[in-house]
């Protein structure tokens, strides 16, 4: 990997990631599966492309549950941290939770995906677009 790098891991310190960037992205998920998951009111991810990414520890520790969507999520099986999300839906890329992240990212969040399932009491205050629908990528009214 060449170029400036991000890096992080668990709670623990049994994992530790690196990714190049630039992100691909960087957003705030409300999904059902993200917040339960993560015991949170939103996930913030950012993505990068497969061959920008690498676990340099603890491969041996990084647990993967398969939800029924076919999405995979990865954890530290040691401390339970959620550090990974990989889907059929975007072939060759890793979500890295942004909170295992060490570094600054190349920017801020961009968009709220599936916000329209925002949770009331953790509802969305800021004016950056927000998408939701069935695939949570369609654009909503911006908030009154």
């Amino acid at each position: 990997m060449d170029g400036a790098r991000v890096r992080g891991g668990c709670l623990c310190g049994a994992v530790r990631i690196e990714a190049q960037l630039p992100t691909k992205f960087v957003t705030h998920c409300h999904c059902l599966n993200c917040t339960r998951a993560h015991g949170a009111g939103f996930v913030t991810w950012a993505g990068f492309p497969n061959e920008r990414f690498r676990v340099v520890q603890g491969t041996a520790h990084l647990a993967r549950y398969k939800v029924k969507a076919g999405a995979t999520r990865s954890f530290c099986n040691v401390c339970g941290t959620t550090m990974l999300y990989e889907s059929p839906r975007w072939p060759g890329a890793v979500h890295v939770a942004v909170a295992c992240l060490d570094d600054e990212l190349d920017h801020l969040p961009t968009a709220h995906v599936y916000a329209d399932r925002a949770r009331s009491w953790c509802p969305i205050t800021d004016a950056l677009p927000r998408y939701g629908g069935p695939s949570g990528m369609e654009p909503l009214a911006p908030a009154e």
